[in-house]
């Protein structure tokens, strides 16, 4: 007996499913993989910074997204639901339904367990695909550390890890404090 093979969907069958379910789903070459709920940490740091960009960005041209915006990498069709996004001038989207961003400036995922090796490796490589993307930055949620990947003329690696330090920010001209991002957030 020959093993099942997954059914190869389209793009455009993706986003047809996806629309409609009840839980987000990425999408890469023809499959569809279910993405897994977050823990206390995990949505704690995704509040805050997601809160303190925002009022950050308030007065300027400048758009944050958590969680349930997706991007589009076109040149690679991965379809993914970074933790946050920002885009600065106008924000392109996919079409009409304005649900799959094509043009972020900063991408910030927070690691767990499950997905670090994912977000440092294949999923930052589809991401540096993105013309429009100036920043990756990647934030542990079990200690106090995080890294972004600058674009200059190659991807600089900074990294702070006091919760006296700030990231700074500048392709949108901001800055985390590390104090903030992990504003309530208990390290086992």
């Amino acid at each position: 007996m020959e093993p099942k093979k997954k059914p190869h969907i389209s793009p455009q069958q993706y986003l047809e499913i996806e629309r409609k379910a009840e839980f987000k789903s990425e999408y890469f070459n023809g499959e569809m993989f279910a993405l897994a709920g977050a823990k206390r940490n995990h949505n704690l740091i995704v509040h805050n910074i997601n809160g303190g960009l925002w009022n950050q960005l308030r007065d300027r041209p400048c758009e944050v997204y958590s969680n349930d915006m997706r991007v589009r990498v076109q040149s690679t069709g991965l379809y993914t639901y970074p933790d946050v996004v920002v885009v600065c001038g106008e924000p392109q989207f996919e079409d009409e339904v304005t649900d799959t961003l094509l043009n972020p400036v900063l991408i910030i995922e927070v690691l767990s367990e499950s997905t670090e090796g994912y977000d440092r490796g294949k999923k930052f490589e589809h991401y540096r695909h993105i013309p429009s993307l100036q920043e990756y930055v990647l934030i542990s949620q079990d200690r106090c550390k995080i890294e972004k990947f600058l674009k200059q003329k190659e991807w600089t690696l900074f990294e702070e890890s006091s919760l006296e330090s700030a990231m700074e920010l500048p392709s949108i001209q901001c800055s985390l404090k590390l104090s903030e991002v992990y504003d309530k957030v208990v390290f086992q």
